[in-house]
């Protein structure tokens, strides 16, 4: 492989790196705990699942370790001659299955906690495309697509000479992580999302708050949210779903209650004064077949 494919190669790693975590903390090693509720029950169960795990290995390669040492032929140690041993056969059974089922007890319980959808106080229609999103607030006519931002669309440009290290909000580098028209959410809000796609599957994957659900062609999935921290999150479709697939981001605001009630009333006037003058129907009633 020449210098100039490694370089290329190392590139790509470094990209799906930066892809892979959208909202980055220096040195972290770890998985976020989010700011879901839900986020932080899949978070604590890794935890849980990651010290059994620790507790397994420092045991089983500490006795690996000891036999190794102590009973080496070196120091005249002679191989026994039994085939097997029963109790030792039902303690390396039972144990392991004692294991799993208490790992199995909390996990079952977060995966029934993510698919209640009951009580939603808003729904949002995701709709995947080749290669951005349409967010449709069920029951109003606000209806948008999110896509690439300009900037991060200039620079990715085959031969633009742009750096991706000048695309940036604020002080965060934001090359193919930012979006024209973010999705915005209540805080403190159960949110309910009905997902589909319109051409090949996508997934709707926004780290922090604890889920990804896939997005496929005349099937509607299911999911929720409710976040408890105002902020901007960041995430990607995270399905191959084309050549641009690296290039379609999600971003999410979350802001205060009140804030939310006032855009959105906002964004519904503007929609419905849009519609009129254009003589086009309403699309909220539309929309109601998906609650």
């Amino acid at each position: 492989m020449t210098p100039r494919r490694v370089l290329a190669a190392l590139a790509i790693l470094a990209l799906t790196a930066v892809q892979a975590q959208a909202n980055p903390e220096p040195w972290q090693l770890n998985m976020s705990p989010g700011v879901t509720e839900t986020s932080r029950m899949v978070y604590d169960i890794h935890m849980l699942i990651l010290w059994i795990c620790v507790v397994i290995g420092v045991l089983v390669f500490g006795a690996m370790g000891y036999a190794i040492l102590k009973f080496r032929k070196s120091k005249g140690a002679v191989p026994a001659k039994w085939s097997h041993n029963t109790t030792a056969e039902i303690i390396w059974t039972v144990i392991p299955v004692l294991i799993l089922v208490g790992m199995a007890w909390p996990a079952t319980n977060t995966l029934i906690h993510m698919a209640d959808t009951d009580d939603a106080e808003l729904t949002v229609k995701i709709t995947g495309y080749q290669w951005l999103w349409r967010y449709e607030y069920v029951g109003t006519d606000v209806n948008f697509v999110s896509k690439l931002d300009r900037d991060s669309d200039r620079t990715r440009m085959l031969g633009s000479g742009l750096n991706p290290a000048d695309v940036r909000t604020g002080d965060q580098n934001t090359y193919l992580l930012n979006v024209d028209n973010p999705l915005v959410l209540p805080t403190g809000t159960k949110v309910r999302f009905v997902i589909t796609a319109n051409d090949v599957i996508h997934a709707w994957w926004v780290p922090v708050l604890g889920w990804k659900q896939d997005a496929i062609p005349g099937f509607i999935n299911e999911a929720w949210t409710r976040i408890d921290t105002p902020g901007t999150y960041r995430g990607q479709c995270a399905e191959l779903c084309g050549k641009d697939h690296g290039f379609m981001p999600i971003v999410v605001e979350a802001v205060p209650r009140e804030q939310f009630d006032a855009w959105l009333a906002q964004k519904d006037a503007e929609a419905k004064a849009a519609a009129t003058a254009a003589n086009v129907p309403a699309t909220g009633d539309a929309l109601a077949v998906v609650q």
